[in-house]
C-alpha cells in the first residue's frame, strides 16, 4: 500500500503536490490546512485522514479532530499537528508511525519501533526551508518512508 504524507499546505494546493500524490492509495493530512477545499481537491485523489493545525482556527478546518489514529496496511498511524503535543504511550497503543507537522522541516527517525514522520511543508515556502510531501510504502507490515521535493 502507498500512502501520501502533507502538512502545512496553508491555503496552497501546489500542482507539484498534486502531481507527487497521485497513484496513493491514501493521503494523510498533519494539519495547517488553511482552506477546506484543499481537503476536496486532496479526496479527488484518494481517501484522506486529517487534522487541524494551530491555524486552523475558523471554518471546517477548525471542526477536524486535533489528533486522529487510521490503521492503513496493517500499520497503525497517529497523527498530530506538533510531535511536542504527542499524548499517549506510542508502545502500549501499538502505533507504528506518528505523522507531524508544524515544524515546516521534513524528517523521519524510528524510536523505540515507532517511525516518526514530518512531511514538511508543502504550501507557501518559509525562509528557505523546501517545500516537500511524503511517501511511506506499507509492504509486509514494514514501512518505508521516503521524502518528496517539490521544488
Amino acid at each position: 500500500m502507498l500512502v501520501g504524507v502533507i502538512s502545512d499546505t496553508h491555503g496552497l494546493l501546489r500542482p507539484e503536490a498534486v502531481a507527487a500524490l497521485r497513484g496513493v492509495e491514501h493521503i494523510l493530512h498533519a494539519g495547517h490546512i488553511g482552506n477546506a477545499d484543499i481537503l476536496e481537491s486532496l479526496r479527488t485523489i484518494a481517501p484522506i485522514t486529517a487534522i487541524r493545525g494551530n491555524v486552523d482556527t475558523h471554518g471546517p478546518c477548525a471542526e477536524l479532530p486535533a489528533t486522529e489514529a487510521v490503521e492503513l496496511g496493517g500499520a497503525l498511524f497517529y497523527l498530530v499537528h506538533s510531535v511536542h503535543d504527542l499524548d499517549l504511550n506510542l508502545v502500549v497503543a501499538e502505533v507504528s508511525a506518528v505523522v507531524s507537522g508544524h515544524s515546516h522541516q521534513p524528517g523521519m527517525t524510528t524510536q523505540n519501533g515507532v517511525l516518526y514522520l514530518n512531511p514538511g511543508s508543502a504550501g507557501p515556502r518559509r525562509f528557505k526551508l523546501p517545500v516537500t510531501v511524503a511517501l511511506v510504502n506499507i509492504e509486509d507490515g514494514v514501512l518505508t518512508p521516503s521524502i518528496v521535493s517539490l521544488l
